[in-house]
Formats: structure tokens, sequence, C-alpha cells
């Protein structure tokens, strides 16, 4: 079962991420999403972006990469293999746009076991990078975005 002591934890700010066009291009592709913003970079500009523009859901593309932190940590007690997405909720603070470098910082916000489950609450607050992206400063980070996912892990008897 999920090792309840993780809930509160944070953990580092993953390394960057680089949004690229083709990325954006083949992940709007795959979800359907068609405007031109998200596949053309003159109606993207024409828009006012600075380069093409995400679509809302590419958030997970790049907190999935920070959650794999805890899920992938053995003292964690996740089993994958028994882990049910319940629920995910994207806040943006501004569009993400290829050329972003972004950083994510994971939170476990809660982890609670009842009748042989557990449901684990994880938070990732992404940002972009300022010009130097080794320096991660509060101060030289943009928020983007923030992702929160409830999973559902049953256990042996599930």
């Amino acid at each position: 079962m999920a090792n309840p002591d993780f809930a509160g934890r944070e953990y580092p700010a993953t390394a960057p991420y680089s949004v690229g066009r083709e990325k954006l291009r083949e992940f709007a592709s795959a979800v359907g999403a068609a405007h031109p913003a998200h596949h053309d970079l003159v109606a993207a500009r024409g828009l006012g972006y600075p380069d093409l523009v995400a679509p809302p859901t590419f958030a997970v593309v790049v907190a999935q990469r920070a959650e794999a932190q805890y899920v992938q940590d053995p003292d964690a007690g996740i089993d994958f293999s028994r882990v049910v997405h319940a629920d995910e909720k994207f806040t943006h603070h501004r569009p993400i746009v290829a050329g972003d470098e972004l950083v994510t910082v994971l939170h476990v916000d809660s982890v609670t076991e009842r009748a042989g489950i557990a449901m684990v609450t994880t938070r990732c607050e992404i940002f972009a990078a300022g010009s130097d992206v080794a320096d991660l400063a509060d101060d030289a980070r943009e928020h983007v975005a923030t992702v929160s996912s409830s999973l559902v892990i049953r256990g042996e008897g599930s």
C-alpha cells in the first residue's frame, strides 16, 4: 500500500522540459485539437502568441514526468499495476507555448487508506524557467500551470 508518510512531501524541481513545435503538433493531433494555433505558426502569432500554443491538456505530459519521481520511489509503496487514475484538474496561469523550458515541482498533498484502497492526491506546479534554467529561484520562474491528480491504488484483494 502507499506509504502515508509521503503526505506533505515535496520533490525537487525536475530537469527542464523543452516544449517543441513538433511535440505540440503531435499532441494536438492525437487529442483531436484542430485549432490552427496548435499547428500553424502564422496563425498562432496572428492570435498574439509568441509561438505554437499547446492544447490545455498538454500540461499532463510535463506533470507525468514529475509524478514519476513519486511513483518510482521505492519507499512510496506504489504498485503502478494497481493504480487507477480517478481525477485530474488543470489550472492554467498562462498558455504553454513552443520554446518554453518548463520545470515542475511535485507535491504529494494527501495519502489516505480506506477499505483496502489508497487515495493519493498529487499537485504539480509547472513553471517556465528564467533565461538561466539553472536558476530555479522562485523569482526566476513564471508560474504556468497547476495539475492536480487523484489516484486510487487498489489493494491486494481489490
